[in-house]
């Protein structure tokens, strides 16, 4: 069996020429091992910073290699912890990595392999013995307290701080710094500082010290030295960025916070260093005005509004300066600035430039859609939402006679007419119009601004009078002698009011017109008229109340042949029945030609000359052939007529009598005619017989009662006195 001092020989052989081993670490151990357990077998070479990470051993999946194989993480000695059998298994093939917690290899893989060395039938394998010779001397490897170094030091660097001593020989001190700073050792374990030291940039290290031998292997383990850097106010206050601007309603009350200012001081937290106070440089406050417009907290830099007044759209930079030492001598500051805005609110409602407007005189003609007036308003709020207007019509508006039309934004609106207007109904409106804000107003309510009163005068319009014809024609004979009535001029209602009537450019003075009735009769003869000639001249209408309403109408007058004598000819054509009051329609009257060879039209119709026919009947040619007979006058007698037409073609000239019936008419236009006699019903001359007879003898019984009532009182007279009887006596 093999004795452990040349096991241990051998690992230490091996750790003093890592250099020389290979890639995969090899290490033996005895099989059925006898000592102490945990057995080192080999140091691995484990990097110094594994702080970050832990150490994972692993074999093969055929054995169990957390149960026989370990690694010491202080030392970085690989273990066997149980005694191994080569007849098991001769060889075991582990990995050890460093990992992190979530399984990321920071070191590694190192492979080490492990052959079980065959002992035979000796029981502890081979054996050897070994003097070793232990010195006890003082242990001066003690832990050193804090070291507290101010930070800016103003020394000659690199600056001693402390010392590490180990109490045995052959030993090499080594520093470790967690953070890696500034920090060194010397052969003789002294600690310096190699520069100044920055408490904002690092304000604590933990310094490791080990005594290690020639070959690099720690004696025990490390001494730890904790370096704290003292603070120093070398930082001033710094204001930590805020938005591009904070925006505060106007009208907000005093006392509402706009901000929260907040300086950071990188010095040391809690200490009179880091201890910031705030004061208010700008806005300062303006001479005369009612207080500030903020006010400041010192201590926790909270900005609020004051008791000045707020104005809309109003930009303000607020300066604030913020010194560390709570404001003691020799702090430091810096200035913080913010923006502030006073934002727009609806606070303003709407107003018109004008409440009154008006009177406004519209004719009663005027058309729907013509405009009557524009509104203009205006609002005093900045914010474009909050200028928008709506409007409306409040009163006067019953019969939805006007209507307002505007843009979404405008800030005007125009008022027109959407219905005809009656000077009848309403001489007069009255339009009151509201405007409103279309966002939600704040504050008070609108006043009397936001209402206009719109006056219209409605016109009164008096048409000018129209006559029942545009144009008029006449066919007379130039035979006709002066006083013949041609035609009656008459306006097309005959219940508008009266018409003077004259005649224009009459050059003549072949006709002549009555001022109030508009019958037209020549004048004179009509010498120097031939035959074929026409003669035109303009008939003017003027309205008898309003003498500045006037219209025309022309008066063709055609000329014809004189006719011989012609003997009346009662026309062919059925009777016709007309209505009275006039309707609108007539008879129709055709060219009765008396000589059927003598060819075809044109034929030519005119009235006869008799004034009063003229003056009654109107005859308008239709074509050729044929011409309409209609009622001249509103009213005629209702009666039978015979009206002389008087028909011309070529050099020939003939004369129709027209038997026209003017009767009453029912509501369809129909002629009321009288009722015949009724079989069995008196006559009226039957019925006058027995009246008369009845009161003959009504008066004959009278006169024999009278009679009779005479006489007997005759009678009575002839008597004496004596034969009357007395009367008795009372």
């Amino acid at each position: 069996m093999v004795p452990a001092w040349l096991w241990l020989l051998c690992l230490c052989v091996t750790q003093v020429f890592p250099e020389a081993q290979p890639a995969d670490l090899h290490v033996e151990v005895p099989e059925n091992y006898g000592g102490n357990f945990p057995l080192y077998l080999i140091k691995l070479p484990l990097p110094r910073e594994k702080a970050e990470g832990r150490v994972v051993l692993s074999g093969d999946s055929d054995m169990a290699t957390e149960d026989s194989f370990a690694v010491d993480p202080d030392s970085g000695f690989l273990t066997v912890t149980r005694a191994l059998d080569r007849e098991e298994q001769a060889e075991y093939q582990l990995q050890v990595t460093l990992e992190t917690e979530d399984g990321h290899v920071l070191w590694g893989p190192q492979h080490v392999i492990v052959h079980v060395k065959d002992m035979g039938d000796q029981a502890s394998g081979h054996q050897a013995t070994a003097t070793i010779e232990i010195s006890i001397v003082e242990n001066t490897w003690v832990p050193l307290g804090p070291i507290y170094l101010a930070e800016n030091l103003e020394v000659l660097y690199p600056h001693y701080i402390a010392q590490a001593r180990w109490s045995g020989g052959d030993v090499r001190y080594h520093l470790e710094s967690q953070p890696p700073g500034p920090f060194k050792v010397d052969t003789e374990g002294k600690l310096y500082v190699t520069r100044e030291l920055d408490r904002e940039a690092q304000a604590e290290f933990v310094l490791q010290v080990r005594a290690q031998n020639s070959r690099g292997e720690d004696y025990t383990a490390p001494l730890e030295l904790h370096v704290v850097v003292m603070d120093e106010n070398d930082n001033g206050p710094v204001c930590l960025p805020h938005g591009p601007s904070v925006s505060i309603p106007e009208l907000s009350p005093p006392g509402t916070e706009v901000t929260r200012l907040s300086a950071e001081d990188a010095d040391a937290p809690g200490s009179p260093n880091s201890y910031v106070v705030y004061q208010l440089l700008s806005p300062e406050p303006v001479e005369g005005a009612e207080g500030r417009l903020f006010e400041l907290d010192p201590t926790s830099g909270s900005v609020t509004l004051g008791t000045a007044p707020l104005q809309a759209s109003q930009n303000i930079l607020l300066q604030v300066l913020a010194t560390d030492l709570a404001g003691a001598e020799g702090a430091l500051s810096s200035t913080c600035e913010i923006a502030v805005t006073i934002t727009d609110i609806n606070d303003h409602a709407p107003e018109f430039t004008a409440s009154q407007i008006g009177p406004i005189s519209l004719p009663e003609d005027v058309e729907p859609g013509t405009l009557v007036a524009t509104l203009m308003a205006t609002d005093a709020d900045l914010e474009p939402a909050f200028r928008l207007m709506d409007f409306a019509i409040e009163a006067g508006n019953v019969e939805g006679i006007f209507g307002l039309d505007w843009e979404p934004d405008s800030d005007h609106v125009q008022l027109r007419l959407r219905k005809n207007l009656s000077y009848e109904a309403a001489p007069h409106h009255k339009v009151v119009v509201v405007v409103r804000n279309v966002e939600e107003l704040v504050g008070p309510g609108p006043g009397p601004g936001s209402t206009a009163t719109v006056t219209v005068l409605v016109e009164r319009v008096i048409p000018p009078p129209k006559l029942d014809q545009e144009s008029y024609e006449a066919r007379i004979p130039v035979s006709t002698p002066a006083g013949s009535l041609l035609l009656t001029i008459q306006p097309s209602d005959p219940r508008s009011r009266a018409l003077r009537f004259s005649l224009v450019n009459d050059s003549e003075g072949w006709l002549s017109i009555k001022e109030f009735s508009g019958e037209v009769y020549t004048a004179k003869s009509l010498h120097g008229a031939g035959p074929g000639d026409s003669y035109t001249v303009l008939v003017e209408a003027q309205d008898a109340d309003e003498p500045g309403l006037s219209t025309s109408a022309t008066l063709v007058v055609h000329f014809l042949k004189a006719p011989p004598a012609p003997t009346p000819t009662l026309a062919l054509v059925p009777a016709r029945h007309l209505c009275t009051p006039r309707q609108d329609y007539g008879v129709l009257i055709t060219s009765e030609d008396p000589d059927l060879a003598s060819g075809h039209g044109p034929y030519s119709f005119a009235l006869g000359p008799n004034p009063t026919v003229q003056r009654d009947w109107r005859l308008q040619p239709l074509n050729g052939s044929h011409a309409y007979l209609t009622l001249a006058l509103h009213w005629v007698e209702p009666r039978e007529h015979i009206v002389p037409v008087i028909v011309s073609h070529n050099a020939r000239m003939w004369q129709l009598l027209v038997r026209v019936i003017v009767c009453r008419c029912n509501v369809e236009g129909q002629c009321m005619r009288k009722v015949g006699r009724m079989r069995g019903m008196p006559t009226k001359l039957s019925a006058v017989g027995i009246l008369v007879g009845t009161l003959v003898a009504i008066g004959f019984f009278l006169i024999l009662i009278f009679t009779h009532l005479a006489l007997a009182r005759k009678k009575d007279l002839d008597q004496p006195a004596d034969s009357v009887p007395l009367k008795p006596a009372v």
